[in-house]
């Protein structure tokens, strides 16, 4: 065996096969990282474990280790796949409760493992302030359905904080699938068994109208059931009417042709004066299901509902004392990478205060004494004193909009550098006098919402537009104070929050509350790191839809040059939709990326704000 320095390496190595003999897959791949923990293919990805090999650092990695594992071991995913419902709460619940079959399943043959496990769960619970919650409606429901279940196919108690959400909604569960949950233990060990009895427990919750068809249900019986539902529909409609005689059919017949005749020849005849008098029709009387443009960029950019949009302020996503332990998390993270990013800051702040000091008005009869100039006075003492006065800097009236991208793909270490670098240019550039307004986008859930939810009531009507619920996030007003909302970047840390990327309508809605600033100078930085995603919206529109408004929008700012638009890719060419855009490799590198953008922005020489702009990395689109 190798020596190494580290004391940690022989716990992760130990814990490596242990893990490996868990899941019965002796080629799996364990990595211990500051990413999200989960598995992708071959490789699992573990909490990291620090050279001190703190207590509660061993028994997260430990837990999430044996949950994981037991994952990989006790679920099939065909099955799995087969059973999945197609609403996303529905899904939420049967995952859940797909998860705590899994680890119900283990604890059977190693109830130690099941001990592990709750100490990754109370960790859990104490991250997300889950003792603190006071009503049902704000604890996740499928995250208390899995425990409820969970607990009752262990008959083991909770962590503290899991088993205070559990009991919130233990009596509506029980009241609603108790019944059901009677059999738990017989499936337990059948995965199609446990699916269908988890789609009933969804069923009594009150959520049926999202599983989507029974994938139990016969082909044939399916199809036997439509084919005579349209014959029943065809017989109801070639019936005549009550009171009438069959044998009039063809008179009826022959008198509907003369009608549509008759109305074609009127819709020929009409003139263009009446044309037009229905082309000016008052609003009142213009067809309900033709909604007004979204977009300032785009008119055929559409939109099914804006009822579930929200714009709202970090502080109002979460309690106080969450949003100080979420920022206590994002500091602890980030504690190496401070250091660099601070260099870089100070070195901004340097740059922009050389900028401040470097211009001068000489030879002034008040002011600054020039002391480059005494040498004259002492030649020549009739020569009168001369002063010099500083010149405005052109970037004290300015502000900086930073736009970020809160996209689920942004989440683990690209979210958290994406906020320290957030954290410390908003500081540096306030005390350089430019106000900062720092803006967040993302969606309210995954795969559409309640805007998909009200799309599918009204039977799906095609060409919907956008099809999810939009999340605008306001982490710092350009003029609230930094002191006061330095918590509020925190909350890119909490779960769930990350989720879908609608990028041309969060640029849109960044642009107008610029132009809305009394500020002489308007600079708007995005940081993303892929192109506009949103599943629900892209099944049902054109596969560019997205794409094609963030495009438009893009033209519109550069079109009204009100703002300076630029823009940095995370390991994403964002160069082929920005004409001003870096693109960086590493999400380490966004540090230096946004300094250097920011003090070319700044730098009163075009040419050499050019040469800035040109830095390792930056293409100009084509």
């Amino acid at each position: 065996m190798q020596k190494t320095d580290n004391p940690a390496d022989p716990f992760k190595k130990a814990l490596t096969e242990a893990t490996r003999a868990l899941a019965e897959d002796h080629e799996l791949n364990v990595t211990f990282t500051a990413d999200p923990a989960g598995v992708s293919g071959d490789t699992m990805r573990l909490p990291q474990v620090s050279r001190r090999m703190t207590r509660d650092e061993v028994l997260l990695a430990r837990g999430t280790a044996d949950a994981l594992a037991m994952k990989l071991r006790h679920h099939d995913a065909p099955i799995h796949a087969r059973y999945v419902p197609a609403g996303p709460m529905a899904r939420e619940l049967y995952e859940a409760m797909e998860t705590a079959r899994c680890e119900a399943l283990g604890a059977r043959d190693m109830p130690g493992a099941l001990s592990n496990i709750d100490a990754k769960i109370g960790a859990e619970a104490d991250k997300k302030g889950w003792a603190q919650i006071k009503a049902a409606s704000d604890a996740p429901l499928s995250v208390a359905a899995g425990l409820i279940l969970r607990q009752a196919a262990t008959g083991r108690a909770l962590p503290p904080g899991a088993q205070h959400i559990a009991d919130l909604w233990r009596p509506f569960v029980e009241q609603q699938a108790g019944g059901t949950l009677d059999d738990l233990s017989a499936a337990l060990a059948d995965q199609a068994a446990f699916a269908r009895l988890a789609r009933q427990v969804i069923s009594d919750l009150g959520y049926g109208d999202q599983l989507g068809d029974d994938p139990d249900q016969p082909e044939d019986e399916a199809e036997d059931d439509a084919e005579q539902q349209d014959r029943t529909g065809e017989e109801q409609s070639a019936e005549p009417d009550d009171g009438e005689d069959a044998e009039a059919s063809p008179e009826r017949s022959q008198e509907r042709q003369q009608d549509e005749r008759q109305a074609q020849v009127s819709l020929d005849d009409q003139s263009d004066e009446e044309m037009a008098d229905e082309a000016e029709m008052p609003d009142s009387e213009m067809p309900p299901d033709l909604p007004p443009p979204v977009s300032e960029a785009s008119a055929e950019y559409k939109v099914f509902t804006q009822a579930f949009d929200e714009e709202i302020r970090a502080e109002d996503l979460a309690e106080p004392a969450e949003l100080e332990r979420l920022r206590a998390y994002l500091d602890k993270q980030l504690e190496p990478l401070r250091g660099a990013v601070s260099r870089l800051a100070n070195k901004l702040q340097r740059r922009l205060q050389a900028q401040q000091n470097r211009s001068w008005e000489f030879d002034k009869e008040e002011g600054v004494l020039d002391a480059g100039r005494l040498a004259r006075v002492v030649a020549n003492p009739t020569t009168p004193l001369s002063f010099k006065i500083e010149k405005d800097t052109e970037f004290r009236d300015t502000v900086v909009t930073l736009l970020i991208d809160n996209s689920g793909s942004m989440r683990g270490r690209p979210i958290s550098i994406a906020a320290i670098c957030a954290d410390v240019l908003a500081r540096t550039l306030e005390r350089c006098s430019v106000k900062v307004e720092i803006l967040g986008f993302t969606t309210r859930a995954w795969k559409g919402g309640q805007s998909r939810e009200q799309w599918l009531k009204q039977n799906r009507p095609a060409g919907p537009g956008r099809l999810n619920d939009l999340r605008h996030i306001i982490y710092k007003g350009a003029d609230a104070p930094w002191r006061r909302v330095r918590p509020n970047l925190g909350l890119m840390m909490k779960e769930g929050l990350l989720k879908e990327n609608i990028d041309g309508e969060a640029l849109e809605w960044a642009h107008r509350r610029m132009v809305k600033r009394a500020e002489a100078r308007k600079i708007l930085m995005v940081i993303s790191d892929g192109a506009p995603v949103d599943d629900s919206t892209l099944s049902v529109n054109p596969a560019n839809y997205l794409e094609k408004h963030l495009r438009d929008v893009i033209a519109m700012v550069e079109r009204r040059k009100q703002v300076e638009l630029l823009a940095i890719g995370i390991g994403h060419d964002v160069t082929r939709y920005y004409d001003r855009a870096v693109t960086i490799t590493d999400v380490e590198q966004l540090g230096g990326a946004m300094t250097e953008q920011l003090a070319a922005l700044f730098d009163t020489d075009p040419r050499k704000r050019a040469r800035a702009l040109g830095i390792s990395g930056a293409r100009r689109a084509g």
